[in-house]
């Protein structure tokens, strides 16, 4: 029998270098999977933010928004749901419709902002650059990077909370309708979604909104989706 010296004289170079490159090679494929997991999992809420404005640009979900009015004393808080479909190409257009427990339709064209109440038969139109500068809108819809953003809100990164990474953007306009907007973002495979809207107004009412089924960039939407013409037979109010 061959001695074990014997077998180490006769395994040539050539067999055994392959298969120790092909080891280190293994080895670094895995060190960079690791290293590439553990720069999403430190990825903060700013990095999320940054990379849905960059990457999302244009995008479709299904919405459930919860809204609860600011408690008094000795009342218990009562809130309101409703749901629909939500839709936007940045950086001008963007469409809310509410579908339960009625129709209701929040349509921004690139030019006018629309609001269309179903059962009163009313429409109301305002200018989109006046109504949306520090809107929550221009969190997730209209705003193409955080320096954008930045001009119009202060953004604070929040700690990581249901995995979600969070922002709170405090607007900088004094007389603005809303006190502060926290958005959550879910980051999986390098893709940021947004899943999460917790919004609070200036009278103290908290409105969440919650986006399932989040679909960036579909390629069947177009702007033409987001032309609104006014039904005829309806009131028209200009603000």
């Amino acid at each position: 029998m061959a001695s074990a010296k014997s077998w180490c004289l006769i395994v040539r170079p050539e067999f055994v270098m392959p298969k120790l490159l092909g080891i280190v090679n293994c080895k670094r494929a895995l060190h960079v999977l690791l290293l590439t997991a553990s720069l999403q999992a430190c990825a903060g809420g700013l990095e999320s933010l940054e990379l849905f404005l960059k990457t999302a640009h244009s995008g479709r979900a299904i919405f459930s928004q919860v809204v609860t009015p600011p408690v008094k004393a000795g009342q218990t808080a009562r809130s309101k749901k409703s749901s629909g479909v939500f839709a936007f190409i940045r950086p001008t257009r963007f469409r809310f419709d509410y579908q339960k427990p009625y129709p209701l339709t929040l349509v921004a064209d690139g030019n006018m902002l629309w609001w269309y109440d179903v059962d009163l038969a009313q429409v109301t139109a305002r200018s989109q650059t006046q109504a949306l500068s520090s809107s929550p809108a221009a969190l997730i819809a209209t705003a193409s990077d955080l320096a954008s953003l930045q001009k119009e809100f202060h953004l604070q990164e929040q700690s990581e909370t249901d995995g979600l990474q969070w922002v709170q953007a405090t607007p900088k306009m004094r007389e603005s309708t809303v006190q502060s907007v926290r958005i959550g973002l879910r980051v999986d495979g390098g893709v940021a979604n947004l899943e999460k809207l917790d919004i609070l107004d200036a009278m103290g009412q908290r409105s969440v909104i919650s986006f399932e089924y989040f679909e960036a960039n579909p390629k069947n939407l177009s702007p033409s989706q987001f032309v609104f013409v006014p039904p005829k037979g309806v009131d028209l109010v200009k603000q």
